[in-house]
């Protein structure tokens, strides 16, 4: 189940929020919570309902002993074994394909391939309950002794298959006492209507045109045209995701809960540093907390530390080589970055930086689209004019005109400026700004609404892209 479909928009949503808001016991509040996520993360492949509540109760148990044995050899043991049997999850469903083909294609063995379906969200709740874990044996949280808080961190069904990846400390208290508020609720909605226009009404239109436009070995692929299709995808992917992540946010508002921000208008970067402050901030900051810290951050072994992170973010993301060139990709440009490109950066000025963020990052999301390795060559090659292929074709003009102005459309909204636009008129005019929040507002919530209905109805495409992680 997707938050941009139908059937959650008017049947799954309304029944969760009067069932809910029936009762004002938090206790009935949070069990109707869970069964309502455990339904919506069984609506696709209900057998795996048995593997989240699994992970969930070997966290719950384990953390329960890690801090009945606290400071003693015995935490510790449970501590790693914890650690080892989520990595172990993760790996087997995720990776285990992976190591069986290259261990295969470099070895003179013939280990079959396992047939390994890969449960949704699996990277977000294994992650979450590491987190928890984590942060139990460290003593910052004390381990609930309710099955019932864990169960309801680890499946709250705003974050539970595509992030953002949240932390027990970010909600322990929100638990056991949910702020429910008329302007909270307010704020969800519209919160939730902003992710439900960046996903329906941008991302997928846009995602229309990427296959087509990516496609280095057709026989129509021109520079300009891979040029143009990865421009596409970098906006197809981050409205689809920051919308996601939106919706989230604005579900969790409704029943009194703030989960993290994700995205902080990564597009407008000057480095690769800066983008990856600003782009799924969540698993970067989970990373950075939980891997490169713990390794010794920048204080000891700082090329390792920043290299290991590197392959375990483009690792996280797939369990292909290309996922891992693209991790090490911003790992190297974060290193030569600090090294010396950030000094000249600085010298150049913000003009000269934000070209160079924009390139970077579409030479890396080349990487992230492209699995097969020769493709993804293919592309760069015809990119810098090295694949014997025509600058331009009438083809490829007929798509950009057909996608200009949907095109200009999502370059603006990837920048502050609308909200900035809004901020500076509210303030400026208080009136003005009352008539905004009070019925602008609701008139574009319910025009995002129907246009997402209509586009919704009559089309089939309607992919999360970070489902697959």
């Amino acid at each position: 189940m997707v938050f941009s479909s139908l059937f959650f928009l008017y049947l799954f949503l309304p029944i969760l929020l009067i069932a809910y808001f029936v009762f004002k016991n938090t206790t009935y509040r949070n069990w109707i919570l869970i069964f309502f996520s455990f339904a919506f993360y069984a609506w696709g492949e209900p057998v795996w309902i048995v593997l989240l509540l699994l992970a969930s109760i070997i966290g719950y148990l384990f953390a329960l002993g890690i801090e009945k044995y606290r400071g003693t050899w015995v935490a510790k043991t449970m501590y790693i074994t914890a650690i080892a049997v989520n990595i172990g999850i993760l790996g087997f469903f995720k990776y285990a394909g992976f190591l069986v083909d290259n261990v295969n294609s470099i070895l003179p063995f013939d280990i079959p391939h396992p047939e390994v379906t890969l449960p949704i969200g699996i990277s977000f709740f294994t992650f979450e309950i590491i987190c928890y874990l984590t942060d139990v044996y460290k003593g910052t949280i004390k381990a609930p002794r309710s099955p019932k808080k864990l169960l309801l961190y680890v499946s709250f069904f705003p974050h539970l298959v595509a992030g953002p990846i949240i932390r027990y400390s970010d909600i322990q208290h929100q638990i056991d006492n949910p702020k429910v508020t008329m302007a909270g609720f307010s704020e969800g909605i519209t919160r939730f209507m902003i992710g439900l226009g960046k996903k329906v009404i941008i991302a997928n239109l846009l995602g229309e045109s990427v296959a087509q436009l990516l496609n280095p070995s057709s026989g129509s692929a021109t520079v300009l045209g891979i040029w143009f299709g990865v421009c596409l995808f970098a906006l197809q992917i981050y409205f689809d995701f920051s919308g996601y992540s939106d919706m989230a946010i604005g579900l969790g508002k409704m029943f009194g809960f703030n989960l993290r921000e994700n995205f902080n208008y990564p597009y407008v970067s000057k480095s690769a540093g800066e983008f990856w402050r600003r782009w799924n901030m969540s698993l970067g900051g989970f990373f950075r907390d939980y891997v490169y810290i713990p390794l010794g951050g920048n204080r000891r072994f700082y090329l390792r530390n920043l290299f290991v992170v590197w392959f375990l973010t483009g690792f996280w993301h797939g369990a292909s080589w290309n996922f891992i060139i693209w991790g090490l990709y911003f790992g190297l440009l974060i290193y030569l970055e600090r090294l010396f490109i950030g000094k000249w950066l600085e010298k150049a000025g913000a003009v000269v930086s934000h070209i160079y963020g924009t390139f970077i990052m579409l030479i890396g999301w080349v990487w992230f689209y492209f699995t097969d390795l020769h493709e993804a060559i293919k592309a760069l090659l015809t990119m810098f004019g090295l694949n014997h292929r025509d600058f331009s074709n009438l083809e490829l003009q007929i798509y950009f005109k057909e996608n200009l102005l949907l095109f200009l459309v999502a370059i603006i909204a990837s920048t502050p400026l609308m909200k900035w636009t809004f901020t500076r008129m509210a303030e400026s005019n208080p009136k003005l700004g009352a008539g905004l929040h009070g019925i602008g507002v609701p008139v574009l919530n319910i025009a995002i609404l129907i246009i997402a209905t209509i586009l919704l109805i009559g089309s089939t495409y309607n992919p999360f892209l970070y489902y697959r992680f």
